[in-house]
């Protein structure tokens, strides 16, 4: 039976501190198939955002990447490690870098967020400019994992049905979405984006999101969820730090499938950007 599990946290700008949050909920977990996803930012959040180039690594080493590594073979689970830095070409940037790591440790696949939080919002921290500290990615992710072919997706990408609808033509049956939703635009939007994204694509979406009031004072939804493909959601958390689980039943998705045969009707084809 496969399960996915999402780990909803309320990092704290301190890596050791965070990678130690993350053990502790898998050391709780049971053994069985498993599929992890860890939120947005696990690694290092409740600072500056610059700060977070201090603590970024070269792509395939680093001891944020080793512990994660180490952690899905110590646990036997595979994971999407959510989002931590990795260094670009920019040297005042970084990459928002999700990666897919099975149960020997091996990475599978990498996705760097590709839509920049460069909004207004009604909080107290106002004004959030993410491509100031990060560059975006260059395109989608997808992976055949045996929990299914799994898309790759994070935060404010949630808001860009395109790069859903792309998932949906390359016949993605989990989505998953790490992410760091702030209070305020989670209470509006949160639920009916992970829905709406489900019931799009036809598919199980996992929701991984940071759940609670941080160092800086930035205040994060919470309330990650997994929603299966008819757009139920199957669990849901309220805040701090916890784990949700279910199995996935791809029997389900074919019926709701076969009984709505979207790829039949589509009368668009979306087609990725290509890399710069």
């Amino acid at each position: 039976m496969s399960i996915v599990t999402a780990l909803q946290m309320v990092s704290v700008p301190n890596v050791a501190d965070n990678l130690a949050m993350v053990e502790r909920q898998l050391a709780d977990l049971a053994r069985t198939t498993r599929l992890v996803v860890l939120p947005e930012c696990f690694a290092y959040f409740g600072g500056k955002d610059r700060e977070q180039l201090g603590v970024a690594e070269t792509f395939g080493s680093g001891p944020i990447q080793d512990a994660l590594k180490a952690l899905c073979k110590k646990y036997g689970v595979w994971m999407v490690t959510g989002t931590f830095p990795i260094l670009s070409s920019n040297p005042e940037r970084f990459g928002a870098a999700c990666l897919v790591i099975d149960d020997q440790g091996q990475v599978r696949a990498r996705y760097d967020k590709m839509h920049m939080f460069d909004v207004q919002v009604a909080d107290a921290t106002g004004t959030y400019l993410e491509s100031a500290t990060t560059v975006g990615g260059p395109g989608p992710a997808v992976i055949d994992t045996p929990f299914g072919r799994v898309g790759v997706a994070v935060c404010y990408d949630v808001r860009f049905a395109e790069l859903f609808a792309w998932y949906r033509q390359q016949q993605v049956n989990v989505l998953v979405l790490p992410a760091a939703f702030t209070a305020r635009t989670g209470e509006a939007h949160w639920e009916v984006l992970c829905r709406a994204r489900a019931i799009e694509g036809q598919c199980y979406l996992v929701a991984a999101n940071q759940g609670g009031v941080h160092a800086n004072g930035r205040e994060t939804w919470g309330h990650s969820m997994i929603v299966d493909p008819w757009g139920q959601v199957l669990e849901e958390l309220g805040l701090g730090e916890g784990s949700i689980s279910a199995s996935l039943d791809h029997k389900l998705t074919e019926a709701v499938r076969e009984r709505m045969p979207l790829d039949t009707h589509r009368r668009f084809a979306i087609v990725p950007p290509k890399e710069s």
